[in-house]
Protein backbone atom coordinates (compact mmCIF):
# COMPACT_ATOMS: atom_id res chain seq x y z
CA UNK A 1 0.00 0.00 0.00
CA UNK A 2 1.48 3.60 -0.65
CA UNK A 3 0.63 6.74 1.29
CA UNK A 4 -1.33 8.22 -1.79
CA UNK A 5 -4.06 5.50 -0.63
CA UNK A 6 -4.47 6.86 2.65
CA UNK A 7 -3.54 10.60 3.06
CA UNK A 8 -5.76 12.94 3.22
CA UNK A 9 -6.48 15.04 0.19
CA UNK A 10 -7.69 18.35 1.71
CA UNK A 11 -4.62 20.25 3.07
CA UNK A 12 -5.38 23.80 4.87
CA UNK A 13 -2.55 25.99 4.45
CA UNK A 14 -1.66 29.56 6.66
CA UNK A 15 0.17 32.21 5.88
CA UNK A 16 3.28 32.94 7.33
CA UNK A 17 2.04 36.49 8.85
CA UNK A 18 -1.04 34.69 10.33
CA UNK A 19 -1.17 35.11 13.96
CA UNK A 20 -0.80 32.24 16.33
CA UNK A 21 -4.24 32.55 17.91
CA UNK A 22 -5.63 32.76 14.71
CA UNK A 23 -3.65 29.12 13.60
CA UNK A 24 -5.12 28.01 16.88
CA UNK A 25 -8.50 28.63 15.75
CA UNK A 26 -8.19 27.04 12.65
CA UNK A 27 -6.98 23.81 14.28
CA UNK A 28 -9.78 23.96 16.25
CA UNK A 29 -12.18 24.16 13.67
CA UNK A 30 -10.47 21.22 11.21
CA UNK A 31 -9.67 19.30 14.13
CA UNK A 32 -6.09 19.16 13.29
CA UNK A 33 -2.69 19.25 15.57
CA UNK A 34 -0.96 21.34 12.76
CA UNK A 35 -1.16 23.68 9.60
CA UNK A 36 1.41 23.52 7.37
CA UNK A 37 2.23 27.62 6.26
CA UNK A 38 2.75 28.84 2.73
CA UNK A 39 1.11 27.57 -0.02
CA UNK A 40 0.72 24.32 -1.47
CA UNK A 41 3.54 25.03 -4.42
CA UNK A 42 5.79 27.42 -2.06
CA UNK A 43 5.29 24.67 1.60
CA UNK A 44 7.53 27.32 4.21
CA UNK A 45 7.33 24.65 7.32
CA UNK A 46 4.53 23.47 9.81
CA UNK A 47 2.46 24.78 13.37
CA UNK A 48 1.77 22.10 15.16
CA UNK A 49 -0.45 22.46 18.77
CA UNK A 50 2.93 21.59 20.45
CA UNK A 51 4.65 24.67 18.81
CA UNK A 52 2.11 27.05 20.15
CA UNK A 53 2.21 25.41 23.38
CA UNK A 54 5.93 25.59 23.87
CA UNK A 55 6.77 28.03 22.12
CA UNK A 56 4.11 30.66 22.83
CA UNK A 57 2.14 29.34 25.97
CA UNK A 58 4.70 28.10 27.99
CA UNK A 59 7.04 31.50 27.44
CA UNK A 60 3.98 34.07 28.20
CA UNK A 61 3.80 35.10 24.87
CA UNK A 62 1.16 37.00 23.22
CA UNK A 63 -0.49 34.52 20.71
CA UNK A 64 -2.53 37.51 18.89
CA UNK A 65 1.19 39.33 18.35
CA UNK A 66 2.99 36.13 17.55
CA UNK A 67 3.19 35.14 13.91
CA UNK A 68 2.71 31.48 12.33
CA UNK A 69 6.67 32.07 10.73
CA UNK A 70 8.03 33.00 14.49
CA UNK A 71 7.04 29.56 15.94
CA UNK A 72 6.94 27.27 12.32
CA UNK A 73 9.24 24.07 12.07
CA UNK A 74 11.02 24.71 8.92
CA UNK A 75 11.89 23.27 6.28
CA UNK A 76 8.34 21.33 6.20
CA UNK A 77 9.18 17.20 5.72
CA UNK A 78 7.97 15.63 3.31
CA UNK A 79 7.54 11.99 1.47
CA UNK A 80 6.04 11.39 -1.53
CA UNK A 81 2.55 10.31 -2.97
CA UNK A 82 3.99 6.85 -4.47
CA UNK A 83 6.10 6.10 -0.81
CA UNK A 84 5.44 2.97 0.96
CA UNK A 85 4.07 2.75 4.78
CA UNK A 86 7.65 1.74 5.60
CA UNK A 87 9.55 4.99 3.78
CA UNK A 88 6.98 6.83 5.57
CA UNK A 89 7.40 5.86 9.11
CA UNK A 90 11.28 5.71 8.59
CA UNK A 91 11.22 9.66 7.53
CA UNK A 92 8.83 10.13 10.13
CA UNK A 93 11.46 8.41 12.76
CA UNK A 94 14.32 10.06 11.84
CA UNK A 95 12.56 13.31 11.55
CA UNK A 96 10.93 12.63 15.01
CA UNK A 97 8.25 14.20 13.45
CA UNK A 98 4.39 13.16 13.73
CA UNK A 99 3.07 14.37 10.53
CA UNK A 100 4.48 14.40 6.90
CA UNK A 101 3.24 16.45 3.76
CA UNK A 102 2.70 14.15 0.80
CA UNK A 103 4.38 15.55 -2.78
CA UNK A 104 3.44 14.57 -6.14
CA UNK A 105 6.58 13.00 -7.86
CA UNK A 106 10.10 14.95 -7.00
CA UNK A 107 9.62 17.57 -4.60
CA UNK A 108 6.20 19.00 -6.49
CA UNK A 109 3.62 20.83 -4.59
CA UNK A 110 1.86 19.18 -1.31
CA UNK A 111 -0.69 17.43 -2.66
CA UNK A 112 -2.24 15.31 1.00
CA UNK A 113 -1.05 15.28 4.30
CA UNK A 114 -0.30 12.30 6.57
CA UNK A 115 -0.28 11.47 9.89
CA UNK A 116 1.00 8.70 12.06
CA UNK A 117 -2.19 8.08 13.80
CA UNK A 118 -3.96 7.30 10.15
CA UNK A 119 -0.45 4.84 9.26
CA UNK A 120 -1.45 3.01 12.93
CA UNK A 121 -5.05 3.11 12.32
CA UNK A 122 -4.85 1.49 8.38
CA UNK A 123 -1.94 -1.26 9.65
CA UNK A 124 -4.27 -2.05 12.79
CA UNK A 125 -6.96 -2.38 10.17
CA UNK A 126 -5.12 -4.39 8.01
CA UNK A 127 -3.67 -6.47 10.68
CA UNK A 128 -4.67 -10.33 10.28
CA UNK A 129 -3.89 -10.61 14.23
CA UNK A 130 -6.03 -7.62 15.07
CA UNK A 131 -8.81 -8.93 12.57
CA UNK A 132 -8.87 -12.34 14.05
CA UNK A 133 -9.17 -11.13 17.63
CA UNK A 134 -11.74 -9.14 16.56
CA UNK A 135 -13.70 -11.88 15.44
CA UNK A 136 -13.15 -13.98 18.59
CA UNK A 137 -14.22 -11.47 20.64
CA UNK A 138 -17.10 -10.60 18.63
CA UNK A 139 -17.96 -14.39 18.36
CA UNK A 140 -17.23 -14.81 22.49
CA UNK A 141 -20.09 -11.34 22.94
CA UNK A 142 -22.40 -13.38 20.52
CA UNK A 143 -22.36 -16.94 22.30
Amino acid sequence: MKIQDVMNRHVEFASPDEPVTELAVTMGDLDVGSLPIGTPEDPKGVVTDRDILYRVVARGLDASQVRACDVMSSPLISCRAEDSFQTAMDMMTAHRVRRLAVTQGGGGAVVGWVTLADLARTLLLESGTVQSAVREITRETAG
